[in-house]
């Protein structure tokens, strides 16, 4: 009898044990506040979230951006975030889910200001001094604490690598020659210097922080180096997660003339000089847990949107990547962005069955990765005059979850989803609204 008892306690204490670890996987859901200004069947009002949430264990709020000229923290839309209330209602919404946390992000590539080599410049002026650093953070405990945010997320707009060119074979021999003589161009002559300096402002955030309970994330942008700017093993301590935006590798504004997959989960075949062995999800996330980040404290960002350019004629009939393309494609009715489409504006594309066997009828052909490596892309040939040919890389719900498979598989923390007001919210691809984050959820 002794016996069976002894064996129901490590039964129990191993379900316990399962129910402590599911309850710690992260569904983290970013928000984009600009959404409210989206036009028609895009405006994405509060009332919107509800659905959401019971799925989110977090959700990010974006964007706050700095000051030039004191280095504080300051809202991108005052008249939204402040004059309208929308910090204070987003905070009220932890009454309805009380375990859902608010954090408040800063930078996210819409604090844009500068070009060049001058682009977004103040992010790494202000971790040249001690002074600098501490003007944003301390504005940045205030605004956290004066508005009752869970904590503050860094999404640092660090330099972007360079895109790679398209090159015939003999420029290509040239470029890669002098590569080898004199190095990859340089984007930021600083960035070991940079490095350190954020390091030291990790830490000095996170003892500001401590004495208040406030919670401090970090976001990797897409097309930043991790390698460069990142030192896992040193951050690692002071932060409660980190967020790997592995996606946007090619998109039309980097790559106008050349498409490919935009956000692969592992390495692409290597067809041409255009494909980096970095740019996909797998060794991104290698890299953060080989130098020292532990897995639980590490997620993996999913785009909500798709990439989309023009084809033409030199395009070619198959649709696989990567495809000649030009430039961005037209902007949707609701993202309103060139080059950018949310999932109900590309979902609505894609022909049905009926479609299908009438032809296509204008609608977009889709075509699914079986090999759940490089994502999903839908398309529809130039007509006779060389117009209306589209291509778009995208997420659907398949890839989704393979995705968060993949985060549960690797025993990280769990997944981001970016954001959730260009997932379906209105439903009108399935009966259910939020089909992306849904998908995600149960695959976790």
């Amino acid at each position: 009898m002794e016996c069976v008892k002894i064996g129901l306690l490590v039964l129990l204490a191993l379900f316990a044990g399962q129910t402590e670890s599911a309850t710690d996987t992260k569904v983290v859901c970013y928000y984009d506040s600009q959404a409210y200004n989206r036009p028609g069947n895009g405006k994405f009002d509060l009332n919107f979230l509800d659905p959401a949430l019971q799925f989110c264990t977090h959700l990010i709020y974006g964007y706050a951006g700095i000051k030039e000229e004191n280095f504080n923290i300051a809202p991108l839309d005052e008249s939204l975030d402040i004059n309208k209330q929308n910090y204070k209602h987003i905070v009220e919404l932890k009454r309805r889910f009380p375990g859902l946390r608010v954090l408040l992000s800063v930078g996210g590539n819409r604090d844009v200001s500068g070009e060049g080599s001058e682009k977004n410049l103040k992010y790494r002026t202000l971790l040249e001094s001690v002074e600098t650093r501490l003007a944003f953070i301390n504005s940045a405990h205030n605004l956290v604490k004066t508005y009752g945010f869970d904590g503050l997320d860094l999404a640092w707009e660090f330099p972007e690598t360079k895109p790679r060119k398209i090159r015939n074979k003999i420029s290509s021999w040239f470029v890669n020659l002098k590569h080898k003589i004199a190095g990859e161009s340089i984007t930021d002559e600083k960035a070991e210097e940079h490095k350190e300096q954020f390091i030291a402002l990790v830490r000095e955030f996170k003892n500001a922080f401590r004495h208040d309970g406030i919670l401090l994330t970090l976001s990797q942008l897409p097309n930043v180096n991790g390698t460069v700017y990142y030192d896992p093993r040193q951050i690692a301590p002071n932060v409660d997660f980190v967020t790997v935006q592995a996606f946007d590798y090619r998109n039309p504004a980097r790559n106008p003339k050349e498409l490919d997959y935009p956000g692969p989960l592992y390495e692409l075949p290597v067809v041409d000089e255009g494909r980096k062995f970095d740019e996909n999800a797998d060794y991104q996330i290698r890299y953060w847990l080989n130098q020292g980040l532990p897995a639980n404290k590490l997620l993996l960002g999913i785009p909500t949107y798709g990439r989309a350019w023009k084809l033409n004629e030199d395009s070619g009939f198959t649709g696989v990547p990567p495809v000649a393309a030009d430039g961005a494609a037209d902007p949707g009715p609701y993202s309103n962005e060139a080059g950018l489409l949310s999932y109900p504006e590309i979902c609505n594309k894609i022909a049905n069955q009926k479609e299908i066997k009438a032809g296509y009828l204008g609608k977009l052909r889709k075509v699914n990765d079986p090999t759940k490596r490089y994502g999903t892309y839908a398309y529809r040939l130039p007509d006779q005059n060389g117009e209306n040919g589209i291509w778009v890389g995208f997420e659907d719900p398949d890839t989704v979850g393979n995705k968060a498979a993949y985060a549960k598989a690797k025993g990280l923390g769990g997944i981001a989803v970016l954001d959730i007001t260009l997932d379906d919210f209105r439903g009108t691809c399935v009966s259910d609204n939020f089909p992306l984050l849904r998908a995600a959820k149960y695959r976790l």
